[in-house]
């Protein structure tokens, strides 16, 4: 069953919701009735740097297609380390990205997410903060960060790169912790969430770092810049849009460098590879992790190169630490965002995918198997809430 197409003119950002796969706690069925139109997926059974067959897309698509839903955003199609970093395998890994990108259009896909964080994707240090209304919310706080890396991790070095209260804090922080504790928070940053391309333990993510020693913020803007050239004409031919997600968090950690964390950053991206395949995935929980980004503003400046929006507020903490807020709280000042997203849409005359990004685990997903920051419920009201404004905004 198709989906009605005539329920897209009530709204100017397509509703979406991610979905993890036939494996996914939140079934496709579920995700119609929270009132999505499509679904952000992608094949996530296959590893890093394999060519998605043009079959196996068509298959997952006729899957989505038969509970009413549809799929023209996939998220993610991961850029190997080895492409990010410049290593000797990068022409085989390029030439297997652009395979994928032609399978992807030829089954009408037209939106295609990735990243260019080195190693690890999102990074938080707790699954499960407790908010005032008995809610659980995702957290970064540098504290705990700093606790791993100098004290669990023991990166040569990591001190030098907190300021000295952090890492007396740190060093008070990890005294305290037992076992048990110490070992969730390995696994919380560093074992993989929910869409990250890596999952490592402790002395892995040591080697791994050792591979980027000789890759600076310069060399790595210089390596994403060589993956759009490579990859960017054959997207244009192909009618795909690539949208590179910001990085989560948008600051340098563990010795990496970041590179997709400001307006800065991304207006020299494109100016720098100017074709309209390369584009911006919007995201106002990472971007807005960020106390001198203005959310509106870059929405306003960088709306031709949005393809895809990806909505949640977060609430800052002190040391640039945040919890993941309601979508409509926090510090993102979502309404103000989404206004400038409807004047975007009105002037361009183009429908933006959009899709509530985490949400809070709440009610009866309290006592369920879920993803972090992926339960249904919370994502259901984050959507819910999202329309209601974007229905609100262009009524008045």
């Amino acid at each position: 069953m198709a989906h009605d197409e005539s329920l897209d003119d009530r709204y100017l950002m397509t509703p979406m919701m991610r979905w993890f796969g036939p494996a996914d706690p939140a079934p496709l069925a579920h995700i119609r009735q929270a009132g999505a139109h499509e679904v952000v997926t992608a094949l996530h059974e296959l590893p890093n740097g394999a060519v998605w067959t043009q079959a196996d897309i068509a298959a997952r698509k006729a899957m989505i297609a038969a509970t009413g839903l549809g799929w023209t955003v996939v998220e993610s199609l991961p850029v190997h380390e080895q492409i990010k970093r410049g290593g000797p395998d990068r022409d085989r890994l390029l030439d297997a990205y652009r395979r994928s990108i032609r399978h992807l259009g030829a089954c009408g896909i037209t939106t295609v997410t990735y990243n260019f964080m080195p190693l690890l994707d999102w990074t938080r240090t707790d699954l499960a903060w407790p908010m005032p209304d008995g809610a659980l919310a995702l957290r970064f706080e540098w504290v705990a960060v700093a606790v791993y890396d100098i004290h669990i991790l023991r990166r040569p070095g990591a001190d030098a790169d907190y300021a000295p209260e952090i890492c007396t804090l740190a060093a008070q922080r990890f005294a305290a912790m037992d076992d048990a504790a110490r070992r969730t928070l390995e696994r919380t940053i560093i074992a993989g969430l929910p869409g990250s391309e890596e999952s490592f333990d402790s002395p892995q993510f040591l080697r791994a770092l050792d591979s980027y020693a000789e890759v600076d913020a310069a060399g790595l803007r210089a390596n994403h810049r060589a993956f759009l050239e490579a990859v960017c004409p054959v997207a244009e031919e192909a009618g795909v849009r690539l949208v590179v997600h910001p990085d989560d968090p948008p600051f340098a950690i563990f010795g990496l460098p970041r590179v997709v964390s400001t307006e800065a950053d991304v207006t020299d991206l494109f100016a720098r590879v100017p074709s309209r395949a390369n584009g911006l995935c919007f995201c106002t929980g990472s971007f807005g992790a960020r106390r001198d980004n203005d959310l509106a503003g870059m929405v306003r400046r960088l709306g031709d190169r949005i393809g895809f929006l990806h909505l949640r507020s977060v609430q800052h903490e002190s040391q640039n630490s945040f919890h993941e807020a309601d979508h409509l709280g926090g510090d993102a000042g979502m309404a103000a965002v989404v206004a400038e997203v409807v004047a975007l849409s009105d002037r361009e005359q183009r429908r933006i995918p959009m899709r509530p990004d985490h949400g809070h685990q709440m009610m009866d997903d309290l006592t369920k198997t879920t993803n972090p920051g992926y339960s249904l419920i919370g994502r259901m009201r984050g959507l819910s809430e999202l329309r209601g404004l974007e229905r609100g905004l262009r009524h008045a």
